[in-house]
């Protein structure tokens, strides 16, 4: 890619394990597609990509829905479950079934499971408490609020804890109520950028792709990782990462499709939201 080592490719990448399986060979390519990889939370690569700051990124699917008209996905790639998530919680003082939380603080890492949770509580328990936004300490959370939503790294680590509260899986309740899969990150492109440089849109494309492939069907050194850097043991981490789902097929986008449906109902999106994918025929078969 002649003329990229002046001007790289610049990729945004979530800090999360969840993701891990998209990025973990990702930089193998870094050198010869010159590419930058730019590791922070959903919210702040939601920004960057927003004002163009980096051209392609792993962002949240809330914020895909905001920016639909101006970025393209890439196919077959998510973040994503069909039931259990294991790191979307929300926690409660109190069960919700016998005591509806009045208030709950919020993250301020992740617009896709904030809005999942207003979706939930509006339309399948029938409540609408007040919502505080929060940095994610759940202990801090929890001295003013009934309960919590926290996502990511720190709410595994709270799952792990015993503190006697009730801890609702947001994915879990999103499958039981629609029987669908729920989408909670894409990678996704600015369009002109893709427009600009289509030759390393499809080289970075081939590399989220290798590295997805050699990430889900050898889980061990993922596993590895997240022992060494979160804790846990091995039993764990294998059932995170086989719970969740990295491809965006047909199930995948009719679960997505519905949540923007919601949102838009709720008056949490202004428009509706359509998925625009990069020509496939372009892409290399995966």
């Amino acid at each position: 890619m002649t003329g990229r080592r002046n001007n790289p490719l610049r990729v945004g990448r979530i800090d999360y394990a969840n993701a891990w399986p998209l990025f973990h060979y990702l930089e193998e390519y870094t050198e010869q597609a010159g590419i930058d990889v730019v590791l922070k939370v959903p919210a702040e690569l939601n920004r960057l990509l927003r004002e163009g700051e980096i051209q392609v990124s792993a962002v949240s699917s809330f914020a895909y829905g905001m920016n639909d008209q101006d970025y393209i996905l890439m196919p077959h790639l998510s973040v994503g479950s069909e039931g259990k998530v294991n790191s979307i919680l929300l926690f409660l003082k109190e069960p919700i079934e016998s005591s509806p939380p009045g208030r709950i603080a919020v993250t301020t890492t992740s617009a896709t499971s904030v809005n999942m949770l207003k979706i939930l509580m509006n339309k399948y328990y029938e409540i609408n408490p007040a919502y505080e936004p929060a940095e994610p300490d759940l202990d801090r959370m929890l001295e003013g609020a009934d309960g919590a939503l926290l996502i990511g790294d720190p709410a595994i680590r709270e799952s792990w804890e015993n503190k006697g509260l009730t801890v609702i899986d947001l994915g879990e309740v999103w499958n039981k109520w629609t029987g669908l899969a729920m989408t909670y990150a894409v990678v996704a492109a600015r369009k002109e950028a893709v427009e600009a440089s289509p030759e390393a849109f499809n080289r970075l494309y081939e590399a989220f792709a290798a590295s997805k492939e050699q990430s889900v069907n050898n889980l061990s050194p993922l596993i590895s990782k997240a022992c060494e850097q979160l804790g846990g043991d091995r039993a764990y981490w294998q059932m995170y990462f086989t719970s969740l789902n990295y491809d965006f097929g047909p199930k995948q986008q009719e679960g997505l499709t519905l949540y923007f449906r919601y949102a838009k109902e709720l008056g949490l999106l202004d428009h509706e939201v359509s998925l625009h994918f990069y020509k496939e025929e372009t892409l290399p078969n995966r």
